[in-house]
């Protein structure tokens, strides 16, 4: 297929997609993702989060915000607020997973939007599972096989907390007709060499060239937790456990802590849930904390182990 049609019909069939599932706010970072869907959708508003003084996400999310003219708010979060999120969080993912900053900067997000009286949301959610955004995907030797496992099992944060909220989620990238499409698209059009520099969703940023200024086509993956400076919380959360308290928990548990954030993470859902489920039949058994796990699963959902994910990523 000429690779102008291509653009033409990714571009076409996004817009589609985001017009079927639009909604009243986007989740909005100023990333490649969800500044596409803010392009697209720009009776929505746009709705940010940020710890204070950390990140980089405000200063990406204002500019597009200028240059689509859209409706923006910016919720900066003082950590103590932060922090205090992190109960309600584990209690709505039942997971101690080391990835909570991440869902902390969206579960704000979100509760953000629910005190503006916002009933449904956008989220870039997909695109990079779909495009090949991840770094580490850039270099994978069987990334075909990856991307194919990794579509049957993905879920994503933000549903859980959306119907905790009783905010109707929807997600562009993740629309039957459009993920479909997506997939279809050769890897080399997906993952490609551009300017010295190899990129995933490359054709993402070839395609919409235009749409959105360069800076923003072109700029690097920022997890949620980094663009939003989030991930400054690990650092005070391995503050707030002794090396005592950590060595006893190792002897008292029978789960293989990463360090001392995911102990703390794991003290919280003891609180709020209590005991982790056993495996249920035909699931196997996480290795790091005992819970149940589908067979094709490569990442245990209660504790965040990626031990199966290694293995295929390697």
């Amino acid at each position: 297929m000429n690779e102008k049609f291509l653009f033409h019909e990714l571009k076409k069939r996004f817009a589609e997609t985001v017009s079927r599932n639009r909604a009243e706010g986007i989740l909005f970072s100023g990333g490649l993702d969800s500044a596409l869907v803010a392009a697209y959708a720009k009776n929505s508003k746009a709705i940010s989060v940020g710890l204070e003084s950390h990140g980089e996400d405000q200063y990406y999310a204002a500019e597009v915000a200028k240059f689509l003219k859209l409706g923006h708010y910016h919720k900066t979060v003082k950590i103590e607020e932060a922090i205090a999120a992190i109960p309600e969080v584990i209690k709505i993912l039942r997971s101690f997973d080391p990835a909570i900053p991440n869902d902390v900067t969206a579960y704000l997000g979100l509760k953000c939007a629910k005190d503006m009286g916002i009933k449904s949301m956008m989220t870039g959610d997909g695109s990079d599972e779909i495009f090949a955004g991840y770094d580490f995907m850039l270099k994978m030797k069987n990334l075909e096989g990856y991307l194919v496992r990794m579509h049957s099992a993905m879920q994503f944060s933000s549903n859980k907390i959306g119907d905790a909220l009783g905010i109707d989620i929807r997600q562009p990238f993740l629309d039957s007709e459009f993920m479909d499409f997506g997939r279809g698209i050769d890897l080399d059009l997906k993952v490609r060499k551009e300017n010295g520099g190899t990129w995933g969703k490359w054709i993402l940023r070839k395609a919409f060239e235009g749409v959105l200024p360069q800076e923003i086509l072109w700029q690097s993956k920022r997890a949620l937790e980094y663009g939003s400076g989030m991930t400054e919380l690990r650092k005070i959360i391995e503050s707030k456990v002794s090396d005592k308290e950590f060595e006893k928990g190792k002897r008292k548990y029978p789960i293989t802590f990463w360090n001392k954030e995911h102990f703390y993470y794991y003290c919280i859902y003891r609180q709020v849930i209590g005991e982790i489920p056993a495996p249920q039949k035909k699931e196997k058994i996480c290795k790091c904390c005992g819970a149940g796990m589908d067979q094709s699963a490569f990442h245990c959902k209660v504790c965040g182990d990626v031990i199966e994910w290694k293995k295929i990523r390697n």
